[in-house]
């Protein structure tokens, strides 16, 4: 989780910036994590020509699975594949988290092609 206070005035160089592949995909699929501890969903989401890609992740407060199928999300997309309780997670989905408001997701506002980078 982002440490506001330690990296508040922490910039970072637009050339920095251009490096995070940041692209728009529609969940085609979301189920239970039965292995998290902390309770998550397993994405399955398409990126167009991006390919299929999967991730976990704790967004059970707000969402069920059957309301995030077809919706689409944004996501870092060159971060390494990271195994994240029991699942092989090939992406970062983002998502505003508060402790007031709990874990939302960040969404085109109209619909976008699957694979359109975030600029």
């Amino acid at each position: 989780m982002f440490e506001e206070k330690e990296n508040q005035n922490t910039l970072i160089s637009f050339d920095d910036f251009k490096k995070v592949k940041m692209c728009a995909g529609t969940i085609i699929e979301a189920t239970l994590n039965q292995k998290a501890k902390i309770p998550a969903y397993v994405l399955t989401i398409d990126f167009g020509e991006l390919g299929i890609k999967t991730s976990s992740a704790q967004i059970t407060q707000h969402y069920t699975p059957e309301s995030l199928i077809s919706m689409q999300i944004i996501a870092v997309m060159n971060f390494p594949p990271k195994k994240v309780a029991g699942v092989n997670s090939q992406i970062l989905v983002l998502a505003c988290v508060s402790n007031e408001t709990g874990t939302v997701l960040l969404q085109p506002t109209h619909h976008v092609p699957n694979g359109s980078i975030i600029a």
